[in-house]
């Protein structure tokens, strides 16, 4: 760290001590390792500050993630308080407010900004100094974090000290600044794996991969209720409508599926085109009657979804959108399964298999959800039977039961 032997200066009260601002540092070079989150990090690098000698009142930290709904995330510290955890949705970036922000600016040009709002020649060139103000904050400064692959964060940090920082406690902010940033870089790298895991393969299946099960043929053999479903009319949809048009209806269609899935507990595995391929898991804490149970309220829910949009689909003269839907409960195979290094996943086995062809039946019969008599006999007083179909590929005929509130 730079040389702090000198006394501060005469607008600050409060000296660095040299050694426990070294030992900041070393903490925070090492990897911060005592912390197990990333508002941990910042909660215990502040109170070292702090002891350090440096006045803080409010230290921030904004990190840009890669994530499908959120721009980044900011963390909040005060003394005597819980550090905030806040999330930015896309939107921030086109807010008058932000846009006007030191924040932003940093974003663009890179360089640190400093306000000594004590100051009575300081500059309002940014409408978040009123702010600071009536805060009595005294002095304002922000600082770039700058990654390895060239991105730039942002570190803020007020004081509510008669006469702002001294340069001394402006020259220990910026001793932290790249040490900081290492430790930023490598939890938000983490951040970003999670959540894009979370959006391609699935939060439970994300977190096996990030455990370790990577390689080609890591399977485990498990019980669940199996989800398959499908648009009702796709290909005259998509023959109908144009491309962007058929974009928004599909994903408007997941939108009301998906969601009732996962509060249930379910799993979504898998978009095929119009279809879908989700899960419910049998364990220990879970038995097959609780497992049909949230996977029949998950399809009841969808179900209400997707009535409550008809005539909401974009495109003149394409017919409201309907789904099927098969229930199935068995055993499949849950892991990874490709080749080489491009890898899926997934579920497999003549389950799955099993509730594909259900959800022909399904679409044979005009009927929205369809199960097998491995679900039905779980919630008996919800299913009557349809009759025994003929399934491609299986040997016997199976049983089709239908929902008794459903008209065939």
């Amino acid at each position: 760290p730079p040389d702090f032997s000198m006394s501060a200066s005469p607008d600050a009260s409060l000296p660095v001590q040299p050694a426990k601002l070294a030992a900041a540092l070393g903490w925070l070079a090492d990897g911060a390792r005592s912390a197990a989150r990333s508002q941990d990090v910042l909660e215990q690098l502040c109170v070292r500050l702090v002891e350090c000698g440096l006045p803080l009142w409010r230290v921030a930290v904004f990190v840009r993630t890669l994530h499908p709904l959120l721009m980044g995330r900011g963390f909040v510290w005060r003394p005597d308080h819980e550090v905030e955890v806040g999330e930015a949705p896309f939107q921030l970036l086109d807010d008058t407010t932000f846009l006007a922000s030191p924040v932003q600016k940093i974003y663009l040009t890179g360089e640190a900004i400093r306000r000594r709002l004590a100051d009575p020649d300081c500059p309002d060139d940014f409408p978040f100094l009123n702010e600071l103000r009536a805060d009595n904050v005294t002095d304002y400064l922000a600082l770039p974090l700058n990654f390895t692959n060239g991105e730039i964060h942002v570190a803020t940090f007020t004081t509510r000290q008669p006469g702002g920082f001294s340069e001394n406690h402006v020259a220990a902010l910026e001793a932290i600044g790249p040490p900081l940033s290492r430790v930023a870089e490598v939890r938000a790298l983490r951040v970003t794996a999670i959540s894009l895991l979370d959006a391609y393969v699935g939060h439970k299946a994300g977190e096996h991969i990030l455990a370790g099960r990577i390689r080609r043929g890591d399977v485990e053999r498990i019980r669940a209720v199996i989800w398959l479903s499908d648009m009702r009319g796709f290909t005259r949809r998509a023959d109908a409508m144009a491309p962007a048009s058929l974009i928004e209806t599909l994903n408007l269609f997941f939108d009301n599926l998906v969601p009732p899935i996962e509060s249930e507990g379910g799993e979504v595995l898998k978009f095929m085109g119009d279809g879908l391929l989700a899960i419910f898991r049998i364990s220990e804490s879970a038995d097959a009657d609780e497992a049909c149970s949230r996977a029949l309220r998950a399809a009841k829910a969808a179900q209400t979804n997707i009535a409550a949009l008809t005539g909401a689909s974009p495109g003149e003269g394409v017919e409201p959108l309907r789904f099927g839907l098969a229930l199935h409960l068995g055993e499949a195979l849950y892991g990874n399964i490709g080749a080489g290094t491009r890898l899926d996943f997934t579920c497999i086995g003549p389950s799955v298999n099993r509730a594909a062809r259900l959800e022909k039946v399904a679409s044979r019969l005009g009927r929205t959800v369809v199960a097998s008599a491995a679900f039905a006999r779980h919630r008996p007083e919800e299913f009557i039977a349809l009759g025994d179909f003929e399934l491609a590929g299986f040997r016997e005929p199976e049983k089709v039961f239908g929902l008794r509130d459903e008209l065939g």
